[in-house]
């Protein structure tokens, strides 16, 4: 595994042949996951600027795209470091528009402008849910591998991660189960304190954009944060859309090893 992942919360491999065959492999699934009229109406949001897709590539139960396998240096890597549970989940397929971001049906003033301004940051696995919205633990990744499957401007809304955000989160969440059998850990209410540690965040760790072509692949720590930046003004003219699968597997094992591997 990189050093660069430990130390800064994700990393970027570069030029794999396998992962550019695999990329290639899954367009056509991509293709047809965007002409699929359920999808749309389910996953298309922020005014048509952004395809969510959640597990909407119709990836085999090892990461497949069809009869190929997915493969390279960053699966060695993963595979030798994160048990995961099997089979794995359906690929997400993430694609942005020109114009993002848009608000969202039913986002507030503030949630819109949080979307604009701070790229939606966010740690994956810490849902708000119910009436009242409070943020709880809910899913166990083990890490987040983003592949991308078209080419595109640095400036197409390009992932974005806080370096070292990781090491802040992993160290509040165990603050926040210290003492608790790990089958109370998603009963604990997070909301108020997960605000709290965001800011700290964004004032604490370098905020950094991290565009991916086709042939590449980043690896992000399950605890970092992160979000998507908005398009920018010279990306239209060489690019029409952003399109990245992304795979969160669940991680296998302790709830424990979860929060406290590196």
């Amino acid at each position: 595994m990189k050093t660069d992942f430990f130390d800064d919360g994700f990393a970027v491999y570069d030029n794999d042949p396998l992962i550019a065959r695999w990329a290639a492999a899954v367009r056509p699934f991509a293709e047809a996951a965007l002409q699929d009229q359920a999808n749309l109406d389910r996953w298309l949001v922020c005014q048509g600027t952004w395809f969510v897709g959640v597990d909407a590539l119709e990836t085999g139960p090892n990461g497949e795209a069809g009869s190929t396998p997915l493969s390279g240096q960053v699966i060695g890597d993963l595979k030798q470091r994160y048990p995961v549970k099997q089979p794995m989940h359906k690929a997400q397929l993430s694609v942005v528009y020109p114009g993002y971001p848009k608000p969202r049906d039913g986002e507030s003033e503030a949630a819109f402008r949080y979307r604009e301004r701070r790229d939606a940051a966010h740690v994956d696995g810490l849902h708000a849910t119910g009436v009242n919205r409070r943020r709880h633990l809910v899913e166990h990744h083990a890490y987040l591998l983003g592949i991308p499957i078209t080419q595109a401007s640095s400036q197409a809304s390009p992932l974005v991660i806080w370096k070292g955000s990781h090491k802040v989160v992993q160290s509040w969440l165990a603050n926040q189960f210290s003492g608790l059998a790990e089958s109370d850990w998603a009963g604990v209410d997070l909301t108020e304190s997960y605000l709290s540690i965001r800011r700290q965040i964004f004032e604490s760790c370098a905020r950094i954009e991290v565009p991916v072509q086709p042939g590449q692949a980043v690896i992000m720590h399950r605890h970092a944060l992160h979000g998507i930046a908005p398009w920018g003004a010279t990306a239209c003219a060489e690019s029409e859309r952003r399109m990245i699968a992304y795979f969160r597997p669940e991680m296998a094992g302790s709830l424990t090893d979860w929060l406290q591997l590196p």
